[in-house]
């Protein structure tokens, strides 16, 4: 939790004083939980949570989270009423959504807050704010902020290539600031606008706006492992680790694993590791990651199973039964894992499932 501190102060400390901080707390807080970390962030001060679904957002109230939660994802309409009975606001991303959600949220008897959602770029949810459509969509976004049962609090975009292409990103950010204007010049202002991602919030003081919103970069990882270090001072939170089952000394010659996609070479130690893809420990390192114990690196032999894995540490002799194996974390980092897999640290993170216990210091 020291380190998801560090990661919060060295990320708000990028930004200007009175610049609100939104934390993304949606799948389970990138695997690292969503309650306890949402809980800290509540400690540490910041001013929004953001989560992917209701589910998420009631969990969070449920748990006795009481800061603002928006959920980016789509609600279905007849959900609204419990928005407005937990107190969660809502991303709206069209004009039929906002009548459907004013229709709701008047039923309900209360004032459902929302954030209207624009798309600048990512072609995923929101209102369409391309040069040839930004007029209508500003038209579209008054009509919506002044449905009844509505508080349209804020107003946001989503970078889809920040971590790339500068060049995109200015054009949605100029996209973005334009439909603001024109929305502001039919009569409307926000309270929060809002469209730093992690990458952005990195590379790009010009989009902090009201809110930056880091993800990723709040766990301690960079949306580009590419990313030059001395952006930021980013701790990686989360270390998976393990504890051998059992040592057992095998022949040369000897198939390990499904598939007897290994053979042994020479007389071997293989450590039994009570981890495996039902875990989220990709089947795909099968053969091509190494693990981290106390004297060194070990290199993953045969298929990893469901539950199961095997480590050569024919090597290191110290290892034995119950000896610290780690798998993500320091001189083992999640990127290793990812470039093998041809993926992003935030897919390996996310995938680890729930009976993997989480230890909180």
């Amino acid at each position: 939790m020291d380190r998801l501190a560090q990661n919060y102060h060295a990320l708000r400390g990028l930004a200007p004083q009175g610049t609100k901080f939104m934390g993304l707390v949606k799948a389970d807080a990138y695997g690292h939980g969503a309650v306890p970390v949402a809980k800290k962030l509540e400690e540490l001060g910041a001013d929004y949570l953001g989560v992917a679904c209701l589910a998420e957002a009631v969990e969070l109230r449920q748990a006795g989270v009481t800061l603002p939660i928006l959920i980016l994802g789509g609600t279905p309409v007849e959900c609204a009423q419990e928005l407005v009975r937990h107190h969660i606001t809502q991303a709206c991303y069209d004009l039929d959504y906002a009548k459907a959600l004013s229709a709701e949220a008047q039923k309900a008897g209360g004032t459902l807050t929302v954030h209207i959602q624009c798309d600048t770029g990512m072609t995923r949810l929101g209102f369409l704010c391309h040069e040839d459509t930004v007029d209508q969509a500003a038209r579209e976004i008054a009509q919506a902020v002044e449905l009844p049962g509505l508080y349209a609090e804020g107003i946001f975009t989503h970078f889809s290539d920040a971590d790339g292409s500068e060049e995109y990103t200015m054009r949605q950010f100029d996209r973005f600031l334009d439909v603001i204007q024109k929305v502001q010049d039919l009569g409307h202002t926000f309270a929060i606008r809002h469209c730093a991602n992690s990458a952005a919030t990195l590379l790009y003081p010009s989009t902090y706006l009201d809110m930056i919103r880091p993800g990723i970069a709040l766990y301690g990882h960079f949306p580009d492992a590419a990313m030059d270090p001395a952006l930021c001072p980013l701790t990686p939170v989360l270390e998976l680790k393990t504890r051998v089952v059992t040592v057992r000394s095998v022949p040369a010659d000897t198939p390990v694993s499904y598939g007897r996609t290994n053979t042994l070479t020479r007389d071997s130690r293989l450590a039994v590791l009570p981890v495996g893809y039902g875990d989220g420990y990709c089947r795909g390192f099968s053969n091509q990651l190494t693990v981290r114990f106390p004297g060194g690196q070990a290199p993953v032999v045969g298929r990893v199973c469901m539950d199961i894995c095997m480590v050569d540490v024919t090597d290191l002799p110290e290892v034995t039964t119950g000896s610290v194996a780690t798998l993500y974390g320091e001189g083992q980092p999640v990127e290793a894992g990812a470039e093998i897999m041809g993926t992003i640290s935030y897919e390996l993170l996310c995938v680890l499932t729930k009976r993997i216990p989480r230890l909180y210091r």
